[in-house]
């Protein structure tokens, strides 16, 4: 039997599940990145940013679980160490960024790079006949677009 208990041909869920992965990895980088801005965040911005990375995080620590879990339903296993997703992640870190500007910066520019990982995961999935993981693709990718567009209407 070729296809999974979900009707998806093998190959292509066990690839899918490589790249949602790669996705996780760095949403696990993204989401400590964010948890250090929280933290770490000083000047006349404090309130409304200490405020709105707390929003990122929390958003993001629900997509992590949706990831893992479309991995899971994949058929796969969600990666889970540090070493992992250090190893894999292409979103930049921010460390001790305590700046307003550069902060909101460090969310644009790795918004833009987990934007990458996802269209080209919507391509793959999309050639698998994936619904499942089309569908929370387009969502992720609706909703950071909008969230890019308002950072750089507040840093402009």
């Amino acid at each position: 039997m070729n296809t999974t208990s979900i009707g998806l041909n093998k190959q292509e869920a066990e690839n899918l599940t490589v790249s949602l992965n790669d996705l996780l990895a760095n949403f696990q980088v993204y989401y400590q990145s964010l948890r250090g801005l929280h933290w770490n965040i000083k000047g006349k911005s404090f309130f409304e940013l200490h405020v709105k990375f707390e929003e990122f995080y929390t958003d993001s620590q629900e997509k992590i679980d949706l990831i893992a879990e479309r991995i899971l339903t994949l058929g796969g296993t969600p990666l889970h160490t540090f070493s992992d997703y250090v190893d894999l992640a292409k979103v930049p870190v921010g460390k001790n960024i305590t700046n307003d500007v550069e902060s909101v910066k460090l969310v644009v520019n790795s918004l833009s790079e987990l934007l990458k990982i996802e269209r080209a995961i919507l391509n793959e999935s999309d050639a698998a006949n994936d619904e499942g993981t089309n569908s929370m693709m387009s969502d992720f990718i609706a909703e950071q677009e909008k969230t890019i567009w308002m950072l750089n209407a507040w840093l402009n």
